[in-house]
């Protein structure tokens, strides 16, 4: 029987679960052009992204001192191990497969362009 896909509205598009298990979670993220996701980092998740279509800006780094901008075109994977600080804006419509842990809750929001709940990042 096919399995059902999850699908959560977000501010800056949609959200599409096709997977979730307990070692791994499949989603799709489609992001409108000129919408962001919020500045954030995971405790414990393990991401893996591959741009399918579009564009789009990553804010990536380690610490805040050292936030580095990527232009990230359909065709690219980035990798984002646990701590990794993380943004993605799109400068097109995008739509990104991500494969990851299945921690779905363990998001750092550190700044959130839509005033969504955060707190402040773990000392390391």
């Amino acid at each position: 029987m096919p399995a059902k896909i999850k699908i959560t509205k977000k501010p800056w598009g949609e959200e599409r679960l096709f997977a979730l298990t307990s070692r791994y979670a499949g989603k799709i993220l489609i992001i409108r052009k000129g919408h962001r996701l919020s500045l954030q980092l995971h405790d414990r998740k393990i991401e893996t992204l591959y741009l399918e279509d579009g564009v789009l800006k990553l804010i990536i780094g380690k610490t805040f001192k050292n936030l580095k901008s990527k232009k990230i075109t359909s065709g690219a994977v980035f990798h984002l191990p646990p701590r990794t600080i993380h943004r993605m804006e799109a400068l097109e419509n995008c739509r990104l497969i991500e494969v990851s842990t299945p921690e779905l809750g363990d998001v750092v929001r550190i700044e959130d362009d839509y005033d969504r709940a955060t707190r402040a990042p773990k000392k390391t």
